[in-house]
């Protein structure tokens, strides 16, 4: 399929952020559907004229949205989308024939309750702008040139730093492994992990990115329950898996947190079974209630734990760094590999500058004041308006919340009637087939405070018939 996007550069709006649209609205529009092969980098950057990061970053934004997916060595492809997020039947600027009556367009969404959404106009631009000005000078061109493999020494090594006082992360810079973004971390550790069984257990419900990234490696994905204090080390013992990707801290996406008692059997199972556990800190940052939960990681005497991190919440997804600190064993077969950096190594070099300046600190204390006043408008609103038709939980951390509906009608209905409104609401992605769940997902970080207010509100009403 020929692609074409219209690309304005007298528009205020950037070029990525054009091509981002643009492919955004062929994919929720059907034009584009799923598993359709996008054009490569190098071939969309010489037919628009536009440089390679251009493309680059529109891709990475659709990628993190969840739009599309990258699979080793083939690409970016369409992703598919479960549930109904996205409507097919849409009007389609075309000629139709006599007799043809198009579907009627859906109503526009007026309130994205996106989980993964950050507030973006609070970015201190003005300061990473300060930082990156100071790398491009004519006395600084090594900085045009491919960066070390494993990432930027000088970031790695305020990382280590950070990681070791605010997590109690147990590394030094040598262990730690830069790439761009999650789905490209998680790809090098399946080159790096032994898979005696082929097998990785992972949350259920969970992060759907781990059974993406899972895409043409020949790994049985392992879904195993989530109870009330996190994934069941029982069923993880049957499993057989040969890793666990898990998210303790804040589980992912129903919000609970894994009890120290918990945590030390998971790390002797991974010890007895010669496994690894993959914990993604996805949101360490945001906890609003409490101590924050240091990492597993800290306490693992037996280097099983494979910490993963990304500043996409925390700072901005736009610019795709993320990183995972390796145990010795993992460093080694890592380092006998010839690998290529995916993250901007000036992505990269702003990012230590903005962290030694002090802004980072400055950034999340600010953000996380600023979250937390949006979440406890969110709760009260909710409170105030719907009531005792929904239960909450999943609040002590992250820049989402878990509601859950007391309602004859399974969620897929509920969200449904919610898009005919104009607002999107979330449900986890549960491995159990048809399961009847009412849990769904507010994300809160994108939304003004009038947004959220005025987002419940039209919920409830749309929601009216349907309580139990």
């Amino acid at each position: 399929m020929e692609l074409i996007p219209r690309l304005d550069e007298d528009s205020k709006d950037p070029l990525y952020i054009q091509l981002y649209r643009y492919f955004k609205n062929e994919i929720e529009h059907s034009v584009l559907e799923k598993s359709t092969r996008l054009p490569s980098i190098r071939y969309l950057a010489e037919n628009l004229k536009v440089s390679k990061t251009t493309v680059q970053m529109a891709y990475q934004q659709l990628l993190a949205e969840g739009y599309i997916e990258s699979r080793a060595r083939s690409g970016y492809f369409v992703a598919e989308f479960e549930g109904d997020y996205i409507d097919y039947n849409v009007n389609r600027d075309v000629n139709f024939s006599a007799g043809y009556s198009p579907k009627q367009k859906p109503t526009p969404i007026l309130y994205d309750f996106f989980m993964s959404d950050i507030d973006t106009a609070q970015f201190p631009l003005d300061a990473w702008q300060k930082c990156e000005r100071k790398l491009l000078n004519h006395e600084n061109r090594e900085i045009l040139k491919y960066g070390h493999f494993q990432g930027e020494p000088r970031l790695r090594a305020v990382l280590s730093d950070y990681l070791h006082h605010s997590r109690g992360v147990q590394c030094i810079p040598e262990q730690i492994v830069i790439a761009a973004g999650t789905q490209s971390i998680l790809d090098l550790l399946y080159h790096l992990i032994e898979w005696k069984n082929h097998r990785l257990a992972m949350e259920d419900p969970g992060y759907q990115g781990v059974r993406r990234s899972l895409q043409g490696w020949s790994i049985h994905l392992v879904p195993i329950p989530v109870e009330e204090d996190g994934l069941s080390i029982d069923e993880l013992s049957k499993s057989q898996a040969d890793a666990v990707y898990i998210t303790p801290s804040h589980q992912y996406p129903l919000g609970m947190v894994m009890p120290i008692a918990k945590r030390m059997k998971l790390l002797s199972w991974a010890y007895a079974h010669n496994s690894w556990i993959i914990e993604d800190d996805y949101d360490g940052e945001f906890r609003y209630r409490g101590k924050p939960i240091p990492s597993l990681q800290g306490i693992d005497e037996h280097n099983r734990v494979i910490y993963i991190g990304t500043f996409s919440k925390s700072l901005m997804p736009a610019i795709r760094v993320s990183y995972m600190v390796l145990p010795p064993a993992l460093l080694e077969a890592y380092q006998s590999f010839e690998w290529r950096q995916t993250a901007s190594r000036l992505h990269q070099k702003t990012l230590a500058l903005f962290i030694e300046s002090g802004q980072w600190d400055r950034h999340i204390r600010k953000m996380r004041t600023l979250y937390k006043k949006k979440q406890i408008l969110l709760l009260d609103t909710i409170k105030l308006v719907m009531g005792s038709h929904v239960r909450v939980s999943g609040q002590d951390a992250g820049l989402h919340i878990v509601i859950h509906v007391k309602s004859r009608y399974p969620s897929e209905t509920l969200i449904k009637q919610a898009k005919k409104a104009g607002i999107h609401v979330y449900e986890p992605a549960w491995s159990i087939e048809n399961i009847k769940s009412t849990t769904l997902l507010l994300g809160f970080g994108g939304l003004s405070p009038e947004e959220i207010k005025q987002g419940i509100k039209l919920l409830h009403k749309t929601w009216l018939p349907y309580y139990s």
